[in-house]
């Protein structure tokens, strides 16, 4: 299969915004003309959402182990491209997803500490060398993150109610992905407001482009 399209990530941890910018990038490539297709991870179809929820709830009577997570995962994952992600850019649609496999290097890798040649295995299994055209990393401190997070009125998931010291790690693992591959993930002020972090991205966005094109 010829891959046609292109893949856009946005990638970050709990509150930093990423469904919000990600309308904001649909918008933006549908503006141009560009047609788009938005997914997210874990979930994107009805079986992975049903992974996704089995995720996101745990079970205090018996605790995910932690490479039972990262399995799930990459079931998700391995159900999400063959039905959504693969199509459409075969289609010769661009995907953007809220969140892809740097996620997983930086939750089950560097927050749960699984090794990341272990991840990187699943990867290749499971992808077959299919990896984003361009990641924005949405990057905020911690704290800041937290503050978001108790504003929103809702009941937290499982990971939403780790400790700030996972959410560190999280952090941490999202900077080493950044800094292994520069030319894809581009790091995006996130503790910004709104209305600059998306003016920061549009810019981005629109090197991207005039570089494709």
């Amino acid at each position: 299969m010829t891959q046609s399209g292109r893949f856009i990530t946005l990638e970050g941890g709990e509150g930093a915004g990423k469904s919000t910018n990600l309308s904001f990038v649909r918008d933006y490539l549908q503006s141009r003309g560009i047609s788009v297709v938005t997914t997210r991870e874990p979930g994107g179809t009805p079986m992975a959402e049903r992974i996704r929820a089995l995720l996101l709830a745990g079970d205090e009577q018996e605790p995910l182990d932690d490479l039972a997570e990262l399995l799930l995962v990459f079931a998700a994952r391995a159900q999400h491209l063959a039905q959504v992600i693969r199509p459409a850019l075969a289609r010769g649609e661009w995907v953007i997803s809220d969140r892809f496999t740097d996620a997983t290097f930086a939750y089950q890798g560097s927050a749960r500490g699984i090794a990341p040649e272990r991840i990187a295995m699943l990867e290749q299994f499971v992808q077959q060398g299919l990896t984003p055209d361009l990641t924005l990393w949405l990057d905020m401190p911690v704290v800041h993150a937290a503050e978001r997070l108790a504003t929103r009125g809702k009941e937290r998931d499982r990971f939403e109610r780790e400790r700030n010291d996972f959410f560190e790690r999280v952090r941490l693992g999202y900077r080493a992905r950044a800094e292994q591959a520069p030319e894809r993930i581009v790091p995006v002020d996130a503790a910004q407001p709104l209305e600059q972090v998306q003016r920061d991205i549009a810019v981005l966005l629109e090197q991207q482009l005039t570089s494709w094109n």
